[in-house]
């Protein structure tokens, strides 16, 4: 079994928000392998499916960003489900509106859903697709950013940086992460 979590908050208030390009990306990938993702189970919204052979779950967490660990960790002993078996999908700060960048560990750079993640699992190696939505101006706080919508100019890189990142998601349920890694981050 497969598993893929998107990270964001719950509610119409966050929705489309940079904070929750984890959902989005989901959302995506819901569409593509036709699965729903409408189950209430281990504190998320889960989906399950078959996609060309294997087993993949959909994740997103609804116990806001800061507490993503939480759900994660009710989902892999509820499933016996293995951390390598599992991809995180969350924003990035330093990473370019675009670009995508796929890791297999590190810290979590100040991010607050993947510090949770790090505390819940008590590691920083599991593998991830960092999705860039670029750093606020000089003077913007960073919370009111990452809160903020896309605007209407980023739409349609924002929209390649999501069909890329799932393309590259596809790619991973059959390949070993590294060799997704060589052949995604750009």
């Amino acid at each position: 079994m497969k598993w893929i979590a998107g990270l964001g908050n719950p509610g119409m208030s966050y929705q489309g928000t940079r904070h929750n390009v984890g959902f989005l990306v989901v959302d995506e990938l819901a569409k593509r392998f036709d699965i729903k993702v409408n189950q209430s189970k281990c504190k998320a919204l889960m989906g399950e499916g078959n996609v060309n052979g294997t087993k993949v779950v959909l994740i997103k967490p609804m116990t806001y960003m800061n507490l993503s660990g939480e759900s994660l960790r009710a989902f892999m002993d509820y499933y016996k489900a293995d951390l390598s078996d599992g991809i995180v999908v969350y924003d990035d700060l330093d990473t370019e509106l675009g670009r995508i960048r796929l890791r297999y560990q590190g810290s979590a750079g100040g991010h607050n859903g993947i510090k949770s993640i790090i505390a819940h699992t008590g590691t920083q190696t599991f593998n991830r697709v960092r999705m860039g939505i670029s750093r606020p101006q000089p003077g913007e706080i960073i919370s009111d950013y990452v809160l903020s919508n896309f605007p209407k100019r980023d739409q349609v890189p924002l929209a390649e940086m999501i069909s890329y990142a799932c393309d590259s998601i596809e790619y991973a349920l059959t390949h070993p992460f590294e060799e997704t890694m060589g052949k995604y981050n750009r």
